[in-house]
């Protein structure tokens, strides 16, 4: 008998557990919809399968992922496919009773227009708008780049210091005339150039996804400890930029190098507190909880754990916190941030 492939639904049923708290409201500010990417498709029906699991998951925020592009037209335009798609899918879940909304969208656009062209900005910024009838709430141009792009799973490669670029920063101040906000994704060692940025564009309000990426495999692997160290100097840094709130998860990504991805079994919501609560337990104490918000990132995070243990481990490591810090937690930074 074949054994589960990890990620399946297969291998995540293999370890089940009974919801905890399943009365608490819960905004999940990250997640992806695509087709024939690692692990599967994920659409509407697999969101709410997920969503469903017991956990009260009331809204969601679907983050740009460059699936569902425009094949043909001017390319600043192109990404304007992705919302086209994920628009309907967000009007489908609004008609859905008892399922969790898509409640904003969080598109894709090349801010260094704004250098050369800005015009060219103002108009894909204005069709999100136009197209997410309501739901366009900001913009991420991730800016994850590493030097060694082969050892990582998922490894985007943006432009050399791409948070130091004026035509970028000049995007970012466009965003914050709208009221938009900016996410970001990027690795542990591009955490000074964020704080930069930060300092930068104090008027923006950023958003940093997956707790900048502390990365374990390939050359990285065996310096956990090591990096540890330096990011948590940097996250208090960081802290210190009142326009910036984190998002706490993504650190379930095989590029996290946790192993278990790999692993026969998936792992349990005490396997995830042991191996990460220092991380979220840091960010909370550099960040509070008016400025933290716990995120899914499923379906990638979906290749090590099944999204009912993952709200368990969160649930978990938020249970000292008082009953108005949970709510921030859980529901209320995100209902602040993306205005949902």
């Amino acid at each position: 008998m074949n054994k589960p492939v990890p990620g399946s639904q297969d291998w995540l049923d293999q370890h089940v557990e009974e919801i905890l708290e399943p009365d608490r409201p819960i905004i999940d500010p990250h997640h992806h919809l695509w087709k024939k990417r690692p692990g599967g498709d994920y659409l509407l029906d697999n969101l709410w399968a997920d969503t469903g699991c017991g956990h009260k998951i009331v809204k969601t925020l679907f983050m740009e992922c460059r699936a569902f592009y425009l094949r043909e037209g001017p390319e600043h335009l192109r990404p304007t496919g992705e919302t086209l798609y994920v628009s309907e899918q967000a009007r489908l879940s609004s008609e859905a009773e008892g399922k969790a909304e898509i409640a904003g969208i969080i598109a894709f656009a090349d801010l260094t227009l704004a250098g050369g062209a800005p015009e060219l900005l103002e108009e894909v910024l204005a069709r999100h708008e136009e197209i997410c009838d309501g739901r366009f709430r900001g913009i991420r141009h991730a800016g994850a780049r590493d030097k060694h792009p082969e050892q990582l799973s998922i490894a985007l490669q943006a432009p050399p210091y791409l948070y130091g670029k004026e035509s970028f920063r000049k995007g970012l101040r466009i965003l914050a005339s709208k009221g938009l906000t900016y996410d970001t994704w990027h690795y542990h060692h591009q955490n000074l150039d964020f704080i930069d940025l930060a300092r930068a564009v104090p008027e923006c309000t950023l958003v940093l996804d997956h707790f900048g990426t502390p990365l374990g495999v390939g050359i990285y692997r065996g310096c956990r400890d090591e990096i540890f160290r330096q990011w948590q100097q940097d996250m208090k840094e960081l802290a210190r930029c009142e326009n910036v709130y984190v998002k706490l998860g993504g650190l379930a990504m095989p590029d996290n190098g946790f192993g278990w991805d790999k692993a026969d079994r998936p792992p349990g919501s005490d396997d995830i507190v042991a191996s990460q609560e220092k991380y979220y337990r840091h960010m909370i104490d550099c960040f509070g909880p008016q400025r933290c918000m716990f995120e899914s990132n499923f379906p990638v995070d979906r290749l090590s754990v099944s999204y009912g243990v993952l709200w368990n481990a969160f649930k978990k490591m938020a249970a000292h916190y008082s009953e108005a810090e949970k709510q921030a937690l859980f529901y209320g930074t995100a209902e602040k941030v993306y205005r949902v």
